[in-house]
């Protein structure tokens, strides 16, 4: 038989491991209704869950939904946040003080703006939105005499932005907002293009659009000569110097203030951890060529996890300290 202090050091063992093993609580996590945000997204979902903690599967949701559910306790993070962007948001009366940003994905990652093909700016010297006027036809892909130019659902926050860029600059007149599905209207212009046609959208980065058309050959960024915002140096526009319409914007993590209050090892995570913007556009170039199951995007954070492991134990031990 046992002797008592044998049978207590087995029970304190076994107390102290079920202890160790259990989890710390579920994290409602949520993730942009953009197909580019995922990766980041299931990278930070990862690393959560190494924290100790059950993260719940994370909905795709659009912004305006989003910080509305951060605010009332429905949700608790997701990292797809655009600060300048979606300030409409965040000073929302219903969220104000009660979602916080916190670390960065990217600083200044998020770049935005309109592209044409490089043939035809080229040719017609088009080097700003207000161009495509002379020649909104050769945009045309549905006759109705105006230009077709992919643009943004509605719900996200570069729509308000391309809103005021149509009701200031009066491009309603001749450009016709595409406000479909993101992903499949890109698509389209992908294959307008490769079939010899003009092409004009919106689009950001990190984006596979960047991959699939190559910056400064296949296309190039155009102005918008927008009051709320001033010229920059861009690579691969049509000029040296351009008004993009839109702020570089920082990507960061966005969270319920309650939430990070009672919960310190996560924002402590979500202030350390950060991904490069080459990591990213490469994943993304992995989806458009058709890796984007729900499973091939898991797969992929894995593998970058993997492939950066050394750093990713360092955000898990920072966070833990």
């Amino acid at each position: 038989m046992k002797s008592l202090k044998t049978i207590i050091a087995f029970l304190t063992l076994a107390f102290l491991t079920a202890c160790g093993s259990e989890q710390k609580g579920e994290v409602k996590m949520s993730k942009a209704n953009w197909d580019t945000g995922y990766f980041q997204a299931e990278v930070y979902k990862q690393a959560i869950e190494a924290l100790g903690y059950e993260v719940k599967k994370p909905q795709a949701i659009k912004p305006s939904v989003f910080y509305l559910a951060a605010a009332s306790g429905d949700a608790d993070l997701w990292v797809n946040g655009w600060e300048s962007t979606h300030q409409n948001y965040l000073t929302d009366s219903n969220v104000k003080g009660k979602v916080e940003p916190v670390g960065y994905v990217m600083k200044k990652g998020g770049l935005q703006g309109y592209l044409v093909d490089k043939k035809t700016a080229d040719a017609l010297n088009i080097k700003s939105v207000i161009d495509i006027k002379q020649h909104a036809a050769k945009f045309d892909a549905n006759g109705d005499g105006k230009a077709d130019m992919v643009a943004c659902p509605p719900g996200w926050g570069c729509e308000k932005q391309i809103t005021k860029h149509f009701a200031e600059l009066n491009l309603g007149e001749f450009i016709n907002p595409i406000k479909a599905e993101y992903s499949a209207s890109m698509a389209d212009a992908l294959a307008r293009y490769k079939n010899g046609e003009s092409i004009l959208f919106y689009t950001w980065t990190p984006n596979w659009t960047v991959g699939a058309f190559k910056l400064g050959e296949d296309v190039v960024w155009i102005e918008v000569p927008f009051s709320e915002t001033q010229p920059v140096e861009v690579a691969s526009a049509t000029k040296a110097k351009i008004n993009m319409g839109f702020g570089a914007d920082d990507i960061r993590p966005f969270a319920n203030a309650d939430f990070l209050n009672a919960n310190p090892e996560i924002k402590k995570l979500l202030e350390v951890a950060s991904i490069p913007l080459a990591d990213i556009s490469a994943q993304n170039l992995k989806m458009n060529a058709g890796e984007k199951s729900e499973k091939d995007v898991e797969r992929h954070a894995k593998e970058w996890i993997e492939a950066n492991q050394a750093t990713f134990d360092g955000w898990i031990a920072q966070a833990k300290n």
